[in-house]
């Protein structure tokens, strides 16, 4: 799961949203410099990767981008899974994607000054470039994946990503619209929580 997908899965509260967020940026040692409600978001993110990464829907797409993306597969495909999430919005909630990701702008901006380095730099950006809303355009998905070649040993393999993704889109989105009501049972039932506001039928 990229941001988009870990921040819909947060319940609605403010201190999962922003453990959900913090929880690859901070290390382990560092999680109790927080309150137990964000440890708990914390918690949440890692428990949703765990998840994730073992669901054989996911892994069926992880295998098909394998010969293309070789080890960063699963990363390419967390990216691509919020672009399918930010075009089928409307059947996991009844709140407007340009209203959700305002919202969340505006939960994470207020807590900037307990964010590690790397995000109090990181999150201006991505907030003046509406990283979320972004993530469910094409040109949005190829600015994802060149700043995720920057940060690669091996950029070469980002290469093609949105193309090998798009050409195959139907599979992947008949995936992730399987998987995906799954994952939202899990949190509900990890988190004794709402999900989402939206029953998915």
């Amino acid at each position: 799961m990229n941001f988009l997908a870990h921040l819909f899965l947060s319940c609605n509260d403010d201190d999962l949203t922003l453990g959900n967020f913090l929880a690859d940026f901070i290390r382990n040692k560092e999680v109790s410099n927080y309150s137990e409600g964000v440890q708990k978001g914390i918690a949440l993110h890692r428990k949703i990767d765990t998840y994730t990464d073992n669901h054989p829907l996911v892994r069926k797409g992880t295998k098909r981008l394998q010969p293309f993306h070789h080890k960063y597969a699963p990363v390419v495909l967390d990216v691509l899974y919020d672009y399918v999430l930010a075009n089928n919005w409307q059947k996991y909630s009844d709140e407007p994607l340009q209203q959700f990701t305002g919202r969340i702008y505006e939960i994470l901006m207020n807590k900037i000054g307990i964010m590690p380095l790397t995000l109090k730099t990181k999150l201006p950006l991505m907030v003046a470039d509406d990283w979320l809303l972004q993530y469910g355009k094409e040109k949005g998905l190829k600015k994802t994946f060149d700043r995720m070649k920057k940060r690669t040993s091996f950029p070469a393999y980002i290469d093609g990503a949105v193309d090998n993704f798009l050409k195959d889109y139907q599979l992947y989105e008949q995936e992730f619209n399987e998987f995906f009501p799954q994952a939202i049972d899990y949190v509900r039932k990890e988190s004794e929580c709402q999900a989402n506001k939206k029953t998915v039928q």
